[in-house]
């Protein structure tokens, strides 16, 4: 009587194991565990990703627009003498405001000093002889934003070559024009040579005609030297608070 109340008790042990379930700690490796209450854990800062949907890159946001600037000055540009030509001449000073007169007979070569894109062209003269200074001057002329950064500035062209306007590039030694005595050139042929910066671009002409001596700049580039006026240029547009 003793072991039929003991075997039944046991079953009765063994029927409620089964149907409740074995702790989660306790069942073996063939039974599958009772689903427990999801408990949600706000993970730290310094927790390492432990779900293949945390290293999932975030989606990339709209790139922020940045605002385009100028592009800065090459220092890497060749110069040439302006006018090419055997027989030339030129001076170490000026006349009110530096500058250079080159001495070169009419329709001798005028090419562009460096590489850059033309600012201002004049292709007709209407200077008149008496009248007060002003851009008329110039006769015809052709200005040029070197990519240095430094304004150049040729005038009393007889003829500016076909092609050169304002907003085309041109290349070192490129064909500008021809040596003339158009404008207030008092009837001689020569290239007035101004270097400057470019402080409104365009129609600032008494800075355009030249702020700066341009001599020894022309000694180097007339012995294929590479001398640049950019320090200089910029030290006088400070001091001036020329404003491109």
């Amino acid at each position: 009587m003793f072991r039929l109340r003991t075997l039944t008790g046991l079953t009765a042990l063994a029927l409620c194991l089964a149907g409740c379930g074995a702790p989660a700690s306790d069942a073996g490796t063939d039974t599958a565990p009772v689903a427990a209450t999801p408990v949600f854990v706000e993970p730290s800062s310094a927790a390492a990703p432990t779900s293949p949907s945390s290293t999932t890159p975030p989606a990339k946001q709209p790139a922020k627009a940045i605002p385009k600037k100028s592009a800065a000055p090459r220092t890497d540009v060749k110069y040439v003498f302006p006018v090419k030509a055997s027989n030339v001449a030129y001076h170490p000073t000026h006349g009110k405001y530096p500058a250079t007169d080159i001495f070169a007979d009419c329709g001798e070569s005028v090419v562009a000093t460096t590489s850059g894109k033309v600012l201002e062209v004049s292709l007709k003269d209407t200077y008149k002889k008496g009248s007060p200074d002003g851009p008329n001057n110039g006769g015809l002329s052709v200005s040029l934003l070197g990519d240095d950064g430094v304004r150049y500035y040729g005038s009393h062209f007889s003829k500016v070559q076909s092609g050169i306007k304002a907003g085309v590039r041109v290349s070192a030694g490129q064909l500008l024009g021809k040596v003339g005595r158009t404008g207030n050139a008092n009837n001689v042929c020569h290239l007035h040579f101004g270097i400057s910066p470019p402080c409104a671009k365009t129609g600032d002409w008494k800075t355009r005609r030249g702020v700066i001596w341009p001599k020894t700049y022309l000694d180097s580039w007339r012995k294929k030297g590479s001398k640049s006026p950019v320090a200089t240029v910029k030290a006088w547009e400070k001091k001036n608070h020329c404003k491109p």
